[in-house]
């Protein structure tokens, strides 16, 4: 009987996927772990976290961007960049909220979101890549610091 319900739920995954999670949240709830579709509930998991990770890394490309546009473009400073740095500031800090281990991994990847940033920050201001720095002229507190604004060069 066992096998049945695997197989069910495992064809539920490739069928109806709202309903495999519905099933897979009842299994869980009811303790009855003998019937969970285990690989797929594992690969899940696995992309839940990829996927949190991803978020991070955009949101702070987005944050790294124009915060470079607001300091190497100052004759153009909008509401919009200060929007976009606002929010994007905000979601990487909700993140960290619920997530904090995720710290870890912003301080792991600020360098090479600092790159992309710099290129996209060059794509939209039409800038030569080498006006910016090598090297974030922002550190991972200030661009994470709803107060902090560069200044003019």
């Amino acid at each position: 009987m066992t096998t049945n319900i695997n197989v069910d739920t495992a064809t539920l995954y490739e069928e109806d996927f709202y309903l495999w999670l519905e099933r897979t949240a009842e299994l869980l709830k009811n303790r009855q772990l003998e019937n969970l579709d285990y690989d797929n509930l594992i690969e899940e998991i696995e992309a839940m976290g990829r996927s949190e990770k991803h978020s991070l890394e955009s949101n702070l490309i987005v944050v790294l961007m124009h915060l470079l546009k607001y300091k190497y473009q100052p004759q153009k400073r909008s509401r919009s960049w200060l929007s976009s740095i606002f929010e994007h500031r905000r979601r990487l800090i909700k993140a960290f909220k619920t997530s904090p281990s995720l710290k870890r991994y912003y301080q792991e990847v600020f360098d090479e979101c600092y790159k992309y940033a710099v290129k996209q920050a060059s794509i939209e201001t039409g800038l030569p890549l080498n006006i910016f720095p090598n090297t974030s002229p922002f550190t991972t507190e200030e661009t994470l610091d709803f107060d902090f604004l560069p200044q003019d060069d």
